[in-house]
């Protein structure tokens, strides 16, 4: 007897292990899960600019921090501090390297789900002008709201991410901004931990009148190297519309996100 519960527990092992895992995915394509996470976000366009000879690489990094402020509600920030290196975006525009500006969301949002199932999240955004160089930076501090709202449910979550951000300070040479950017998303996660996704992180510039509109399409899968858990994945994007100054066809992205469950 005691040798049947050995090997039945041994058995069970690897099963809560890929439970775990899995769960961990699901958490991961929640944008205000309580996860503290860091994804390292590296996107490749080309055919950037009006001649479209120019290419960009962008590594994004993203921690997300979430804290419980009550019993009833979680606070969760979000940074996204863009690294880019880019050349030719224009004619004798040459090349550039450095940091972007950063975007700083802050999401209170509801530790139960509402009745139907529903996780939402709101709260303040503010736009930063850390850009190193003058081709990497609107010069513009911006804020305005951002909101979320979706439903996990037999392996799928799907929703969508909202924000608007509107210049208050900066460079007076520099355009104002008044930009929407608004993100459905739809993801299936497997019980191996397997994620695919896909999503628009589409904005629209009210100044200008433009749309900027990628399609992604990613797979990513948790797992551990040595004892530190993470998510691995990739995928490609098709620029639906873009602005003339901004990037055409098909991009490449790739992901890597170090995970720190409680």
């Amino acid at each position: 007897m005691c040798v049947g519960l050995s090997i039945a527990a041994t058995v069970a092992k690897p099963a809560s292990a890929e439970q775990d895992t899995a769960e961990l995915a699901k958490q991961l394509s929640n944008p205000v899960a309580a996860l503290i996470s860091v994804p390292l976000q590296l996107n490749y366009d080309e055919h950037v600019g009006p001649s479209e000879e120019g290419d960009r690489t962008t590594l994004n990094i993203q921690p997300v921090i979430p804290a419980s402020l009550n019993d009833k509600w979680n606070l969760i920030t979000r940074v996204i501090l863009p690294v880019i290196s880019q050349s030719d975006i224009y004619p004798a525009a040459g090349s550039q390297s450095g940091t972007g500006d950063t975007l700083g969301s802050a999401f209170f949002s509801p530790k139960e789900k509402t009745k139907g199932g529903w996780i939402w999240a709101a709260g303040p955004v503010l736009l930063l002008p850390t850009g190193s160089d003058p081709l990497l930076s609107s010069e513009k501090w911006g804020a305005g709201p951002t909101a979320l709202v979706l439903k996990q449910e037999h392996g799928w979550t799907y929703g969508a991410l909202a924000n608007h951000v509107w210049s208050f300070a900066g460079d007076s040479d520099r355009d104002e901004l008044s930009s929407t950017f608004l993100q459905p998303f739809l993801s299936f996660t497997t019980p191996k931990a397997v994620t695919w996704g896909l999503n628009f992180e589409s904005s629209y510039d009210w100044i200008n009148e433009q749309w900027s509109l990628p399609l992604n399409a990613t797979v990513s899968k948790v797992t551990k190297l040595g004892s530190q858990l993470v998510s691995i994945g990739g995928g490609v994007r098709y620029w639906v519309d873009s602005p003339d100054s901004g990037a055409h066809d098909v991009g490449v992205r790739l992901v890597f996100t170090l995970l720190f469950p409680k």
